[in-house]
């Protein structure tokens, strides 16, 4: 298959003057075209910077790429300029952020909204973006009528398709979702879920989902990378990561979820805290908290491991 992205050995950090926040460490990734990659890991495992990165939109500062290349479509976006960048930003590229409560402007139309991102990138009369605004909200279940309403006229789960509907309104080879489903009540969650599938395989469009919930890596994805304290621990297609887990992170993660097949008086948590990234320890940074380490995993750089063909694993001490 042909790769649309490919993220090769990114490290991006935020400086203060007090110290240097190791968000993403030597991260590297690549999606097909049409494919779908769960990026999974704790709150602060650094994916949303991932994302960030990709899209080019960390703030400078305190935030920096401080080294890597992220190709789309053959491109090194970290070379590109703003103005080039601005044409491949809901274009090529699509994002849809965690809140969708902040991500909309309040006191313009949704309708205007959408249509903006159209006659940003398309040549096109403003009436004809008017018109192709109105199919897309149609496509993602809201009715035509509700084109001159504004946001706060909607709930969570309508907003939630408001900016599904932006971030499809050009057709992007590349769909970024972060965590779209958090803000949101889980009968919602499953249809904006439903809803991203279907448009997905309609646009043909690849994505890169970030969550901390592996269901919803199971519902949607096609292969899921593990990241732990800004690194990508265990990488694979769902038969690997599902049913032959190997890093004790990726097996606690697994560990701490409730299963209907079994009774249980207490789930099993990951015992401790990850680490600070303005203060990583030597070697692999899951060895404090892991029942596997040994005096080898706290020493110098932990490599990363392709156990069979597309299963790799960072761990020199990983479950057989």
């Amino acid at each position: 298959m042909e790769k649309l992205l490919e993220i090769k050995d990114l490290v991006v950090h935020y400086k203060t003057s007090e110290f240097t926040v190791e968000a993403v460490n030597n991260i590297s990734l690549s999606i097909n075209r049409g494919e779908s990659v769960g990026l999974v890991g704790e709150t602060g495992a650094g994916k949303t910077t991932t994302a960030l990165s990709i899209m080019q939109l960390i703030a400078d500062p305190p935030g920096k790429i401080v080294n890597g290349e992220i190709y789309l479509d053959g491109v090194d976006l970290c070379k590109l300029s703003q103005r080039e960048l601005i044409k491949i930003r809901g274009n090529k590229v699509s994002m849809i952020f965690q809140d969708p409560m902040t991500s909309l402007n309040p006191v313009i139309t949704i309708g205007e909204q959408i249509a903006e991102v159209i006659r940003l990138h398309n040549k096109v009369s403003r009436s004809e973006a008017q018109m192709r605004a109105v199919d897309m909200l149609n496509l993602v279940g809201i009715s035509e009528e509700r084109f001159n309403d504004y946001p706060h006229q909607f709930s969570g789960g309508m907003k939630q398709r408001v900016i599904i509907a932006i971030a499809l309104a050009c057709n992007p080879e590349l769909l970024i979702a972060d965590e779209p489903t958090t803000a949101l009540d889980v009968t919602i969650q499953a249809q904006v879920l439903d809803l991203m599938e279907n448009l997905k395989k309609e646009f043909n469009t690849s994505l890169l989902m970030i969550t901390h919930d592996l269901g919803v890596v199971a519902e949607i994805c096609d292969k899921a990378a593990i990241m732990y304290a800004g690194e990508i621990v265990e990488y694979g297609n769902l038969e690997h990561i599902f049913n032959k887990t190997k890093h004790p992170y990726t097996k606690g993660l697994f560990e701490s979820i409730p299963k209907f097949d079994e009774e249980v008086e207490r789930l099993k948590p990951i015992v401790g805290l990850m680490p600070d990234p303005s203060n990583l320890p030597d070697g692999c940074s899951f060895a404090p908290r892991c029942p596997n380490r040994t005096e080898e995993c706290t020493k110098g750089e932990i490599p990363a491991i392709e156990v069979e063909p597309g299963h790799i694993v960072k761990c020199i001490n990983f479950i057989a």
